[in-house]
């Protein structure tokens, strides 16, 4: 099949596997750990992990890293504009933030959901987004995640994005440089990600709290079949706590690049990681897909954080995509949430 088949209304894909009763479908291997945190250590599977393909450093942290370095020499205002606040260089980062997550989010929505250039092959759960809901705004699943993540997240961002450059600009942070400190310069790059996943875990963890979860957090897990489009459709308490991963670089020394991939890191990711397909998509050529995280949507009670640091399984968390079920943290089975009862 040529790749332009794709993008053809109406050329069949064949599902990749088998389907339960409920019309979903998993992969045949379970969801394992990265190397990193292994003991004793696996030196060389760690290191095919960092350079593979997929791994931890290819294709998204490099894809991510690649869309900073070109915003930053292409679109990011200069930091002697930003020592002051003006209106003109905020909304030009709003403007080209709104792009970015147009581009990434609605990307992945219009080839995977109105192209249907994957049919539902590797489609998680076979139901497309729902329609006439009094679930969600507008009673349309793709409608209501449109507004809280292109309407109200873009300007969490934005609003995050201002007032690091002016405190960088105003030098009321500490700033480190590329060429005083080369080696710390690389290394933030590396840390980034690992930094992400840590606060992830952490700030996820804490808005499943119930008093957090009954008016804040609920407002994500609507999406138990989420779509692109779902990866940042927050409450805006939560998407402002999600965000403040970025905060990390007031307080730590780091330069204003650091800070920019932080925040695009956290931004734009999520789209990958909620769109609902099982990659490589496009012939086998794009790593893409989280079923680590789809299960959290799922089954609510378990994997909170990510496959690279282990808290899920240090914490009796995990559940790993076997049909056998996962303990969380209160020792009672995950509650299935897409048939409404515990599993």
């Amino acid at each position: 099949m040529r790749i332009v088949d794709h993008f053809l209304p109406g050329v069949p894909k064949p599902d990749p596997g088998p389907r339960n009763a409920k019309g979903e479908w998993r992969p045949n291997n379970p969801i394992e750990y990265a190397p990193l945190t292994d003991w004793p250590p696996r030196p060389m599977a760690l290191m095919k992990w960092i350079v593979s393909w997929p791994g931890f450093m290819w294709p998204r942290n490099m894809t991510l890293l690649l869309v900073s370095a070109l915003t930053w020499y292409y679109t990011e205002p200069s930091l002697a504009r930003c020592v002051e606040f003006r209106w003109n260089w905020v909304l030009q980062i709003y403007v080209r933030n709104l792009a970015l997550m147009w581009l990434v989010y609605g990307g992945y929505h219009l080839y995977l959901y109105v192209i249907k250039g994957e049919g539902t092959k590797g489609k998680y759960d076979k139901r497309w987004p729902a329609e006439d809901s009094s679930v969600f705004l507008f009673h349309s699943q793709v409608l209501d995640n449109l507004f809280w993540t292109s309407g109200v997240a873009v300007v969490i961002w934005t609003a995050y994005e201002a007032v690091g450059l002016w405190l960088f600009a105003s030098h009321r942070i500490p700033y480190l440089g590329w060429n005083e400190h080369p080696v710390w310069f690389v290394l933030w790059i590396f840390a980034v990600p690992l930094w992400r996943d840590f606060h992830f875990y952490w700030s996820h963890r804490i808005t499943h709290w119930k008093p957090l979860y009954k008016y804040v957090h609920y407002l994500h897990h609507k999406n138990v079949n989420p779509g692109p489009w779902s990866g940042m459709a927050m409450h805006p308490v939560e998407t402002a706590f999600y965000l403040s991963v970025a905060t990390i670089h007031w307080i730590v020394p780091s330069h204003p690049f650091h800070f920019l991939y932080d925040l695009q890191h956290a931004a734009l990711s999520p789209a990958g990681s909620h769109h609902g397909f099982h990659g490589p998509i496009l012939e086998g050529k794009w790593s893409t897909g989280n079923y680590f995280h789809y299960l959290h949507h799922r089954y609510f009670e378990c994997n909170y954080g990510a496959p690279t640091l282990p808290f899920d399984k240090w914490f009796g968390t995990f559940r790993d995509g076997k049909p056998d079920g996962c303990v969380s943290q209160t020792g009672m089975p995950a509650v299935d949430r897409a048939a409404g009862r515990r599993q």
